[in-house]
């Protein structure tokens, strides 16, 4: 092949003709054969298209890779730089709205007092996306885990400005639907919990964690504990709700114990408001 030719291969390759055929048009051409016992065996499908092969104990790393690699590259696809990250409780309620997570008049009567960081939640994530449109969308995007409660009001906070936001929605015998206030398009769900861990803090600028359960509090504690052994950056670590969380874990005795340092206090912060939260993003950043 002459230079001159070889260089049209080039430039003809570049404007997207591929020489070999896409592998979605062998799926459907793989549809259309006559039917037969040996078209119909479960032998005969396409492996990148056979569910039940897929789901086999024996692929469980290629289903691990493509959890990691479905959401990372439509993010790419979006040109998201950085997030926000918000975790918190699916049962939080929004002022108003009826505590269905509770089982007495206990639960009930801390549910509906703990609605209001529905509202900081929201509030937080209105402010954020608010500045997020100054990058065109490109930084300080919103991402929750998709579901309701803190979730559902991370998301709406952003849909109240108009602004895209994330979510990270997992397979659960329930509470798993996501929220109407995802963006559609950056909606993703999940098998594996390492891997949505991993999304949520791969892009991650600050961390705002608000009153939550065991979900909220192993997303919590395995972030902290990155960024205590420095296998995560430091990035602002913020507590929504001083007084629900020093009554649920006492931070002080972990270090008076001896069983982190005491400057371990310092890796987060105490915070009430939105507006005090989002005042630490700013000074940590200067913006």
């Amino acid at each position: 092949m002459s230079h001159n030719s070889n260089q049209s291969s080039i430039k003809t390759n570049a404007k997207g003709w591929k020489a070999l055929k896409r592998s979605t048009v062998d799926i459907v051409e793989a549809s259309n054969v006559p039917v037969t016992p040996q078209t119909q065996a479960p032998a005969y499908r396409l492996a990148f298209d056979d569910a039940d092969f897929l789901c086999r104990e024996e692929l469980r790393a290629v289903r691990l890779q493509l959890e990691l690699m479905k959401p990372e590259m439509l993010l790419s696809e979006h040109g998201i730089l950085s997030t926000i990250v918000l975790f918190g409780g699916a049962r939080i309620p929004e002022p108003g709205k009826d505590a269905w997570a509770a089982k007495n008049d206990i639960q009930r009567k801390n549910l509906e007092y703990n609605s209001k960081y529905y509202e900081e939640a929201r509030e937080f994530a209105r402010i954020v996306s608010e500045y997020s449109a100054t990058s065109d969308y490109k930084e300080y995007i919103v991402v929750t885990g998709g579901g309701p409660g803190v979730m559902e009001a991370g998301n709406r906070g952003a849909h109240d400005v108009n602004a895209p936001s994330i979510g990270l929605n997992i397979v659960l015998p329930h509470e798993q639907a996501p929220n109407e206030y995802v963006t559609p398009e950056l909606c993703f769900n999940f098998h594996y919990f390492a891997i949505r861990k991993m999304h949520f803090l791969m892009r991650a600028k600050a961390i705002a964690v608000f009153p939550g359960g065991f979900g909220t509090m192993d997303e919590m504690f395995e972030t902290l504990t990155l960024i205590q052994t420095k296998r995560m950056e430091p990035v602002p670590f913020l507590l929504f709700g001083k007084k629900f969380w020093t009554s649920v874990i006492n931070f002080e005795e972990l270090a008076n114990q001896g069983t982190i340092s005491p400057d371990d206090t310092d890796l987060f912060h105490f915070v009430d408001t939105a507006s005090e939260g989002w005042d630490i993003i700013k000074q940590h950043y200067s913006i």
